[in-house]
C-alpha cells in the first residue's frame, strides 16, 4: 500500500508538470507553430520542466500498475530506473568535487551562452532576472558578459536604448521602492568602473554562488540525503514486493 500510494502521487506530480510545460508552451505559441522549438537558442526551462514531469509520470505509472497488478516486469523497471537515477546523481556529485575548474569553465561557458539569448525567450529572461536578483549579481563573473548580448553589447553600431547597459536585475534596488525601474541599467556600463557598484551589482552569479555554497552546505547534503532516502525506500518497496510475488508464485 505504501508503494502504490508513494507512486500515485508520482503520477500526480509527473501530469501536473506535464500540464504546466505545455501551458508555458502555449503561452510562448510554441505549440501553435511547432517549429519555433528548433528556433530556440539557450537554455528553454520549458524543457526541463517537461522532461521531469514525463520520467515521474512514466515511473509512477510503472509503480502503480506494477503494483496493482502484480507485474513483476513493470515493478523491475520501476526500481531500476529509479537505481539508474540514484546512480547518476552520485556519479554527478563525485565527479563535480573531482573536476571543480572543467565543471566552473562549462557552467560559465552555459550562463554566457544563455546571456546571449536572454531575449529569445521569456522564461529563460525571468530565470536568468530571479538568479540575478536573489543572489545580488550580475552576468557570469561579471556585468561585461553582458556585452555578449546583441541587445545590450558597448560594441558594434546598433541602436538598441539598452546599449551598454545590463538588465533591471542587475540594479541595486531600495527596498522602500515599490515599482520596479525596469530602465535602471540603461546607459550604466558607458560610465567608469568605480561608478558601477553605486548602482548594479559587481559580482558575478558564478562568484556569488561559490559564495553561497560553503554557508549552505549543509542544507545542500540533507536535501541530498533526504531524496536519497525516498529513491531507496521506493528501490526495497518494489524489490520486496517482486520478492513476495515471486514466493507466492513459487508455492503454486
Amino acid at each position: 500500500m505504501c508503494l502504490i500510494a508513494g507512486v500515485s502521487v508520482l503520477q500526480l506530480a509527473g501530469v501536473a508538470f506535464i500540464a504546466v510545460g505545455f501551458w508555458a508552451w502555449s503561452e510562448k505559441g510554441v505549440l501553435s507553430d511547432l517549429t519555433q522549438v528548433t528556433r530556440l537558442h539557450g537554455f528553454d526551462p520549458v524543457w526541463l520542466v517537461l522532461v521531469v514531469g514525463g520520467v515521474t509520470f512514466i515511473l509512477g505509472f510503472a509503480g502503480c500498475v506494477g503494483a496493482l497488478r502484480e507485474n513483476i516486469c513493470l515493478l523491475k523497471f520501476f526500481s531500476g530506473v529509479i537505481g539508474l537515477i540514484f546512480f547518476l546523481e552520485l556519479t554527478a556529485a563525485v565527479l563535480a568535487v573531482v573536476f571543480q575548474g572543467q565543471v566552473r569553465e562549462w557552467i560559465i561557458e552555459f550562463y554566457l551562452a544563455n546571456i546571449k539569448a536572454y531575449r529569445d525567450d521569456i522564461d529563460l529572461q525571468n530565470l536568468i532576472d530571479s538568479l540575478q536578483r536573489v543572489n545580488h549579481c550580475c552576468g557570469a563573473q561579471d556585468p561585461v558578459d553582458w556585452d555578449q548580448n546583441i541587445y545590450f553589447s558597448c560594441n558594434g553600431t546598433h541602436r538598441s536604448r539598452e546599449k551598454c547597459g545590463v538588465p533591471f536585475s542587475c540594479c541595486i534596488t531600495d527596498p522602500a521602492d515599490s515599482v520596479v525601474n525596469t530602465q535602471c541599467g540603461y546607459d550604466v556600463r558607458s560610465k567608469s568602473k568605480r561608478e558601477w557598484s553605486d548602482h548594479i551589482y559587481t559580482k558575478g552569479c558564478i562568484t556569488a554562488l561559490e559564495d553561497w555554497l560553503p554557508g549552505n552546505l549543509y542544507t545542500v547534503a540533507i536535501v541530498f540525503i533526504v531524496i536519497s532516502l525516498l529513491q531507496m525506500v521506493g528501490i526495497y518497496l518494489a524489490r520486496t514486493l517482486i520478492s513476495d510475488i515471486e514466493k507466492v508464485r513459487f508455492s503454486y
